[in-house]
């Protein structure tokens, strides 16, 4: 299994940046391995990242944006569903990962 969190590295858009930037620094401190793929410089990879979204999760105008996260080729979601798996303590179960055993569990 590997995250993948679709990117764009040039976006002029502060926002965007900004959540790219939330999700990526919560994988790198939970120490959740991923690959970041950068849509902006691969044609083909920003084609299947629009092409994998479910209908039902595509907005209803222009193109999904930036961060979008997958679990190998099955979609995660995008940064609203992220961040409220975030505040709800999901997150594992958002990216479709096993939980990890607890410091208790593996001293038992």
């Amino acid at each position: 299994m590997v995250i993948r969190v679709f990117i764009a590295s040039s976006s002029s858009s502060v926002l965007i940046k900004k959540t790219q930037q939330d999700v990526v620094g919560f994988l790198e401190a939970n120490r959740i391995e991923f690959e970041e793929v950068d849509i902006t410089m691969l044609e083909d990879q920003r084609m299947w990242m629009y092409k994998h979204i479910p209908k039902e999760r595509l907005p209803a105008k222009g193109n999904p944006l930036p961060p979008q996260i997958f679990n190998d080729e099955q979609y995660c979601g995008d940064y609203e569903a992220f961040f409220e798996s975030k505040e709800n303590n999901t997150v594992t179960s958002f990216l479709g990962l096993n939980r990890r055993p607890s410091v208790k569990a593996s001293e038992s």
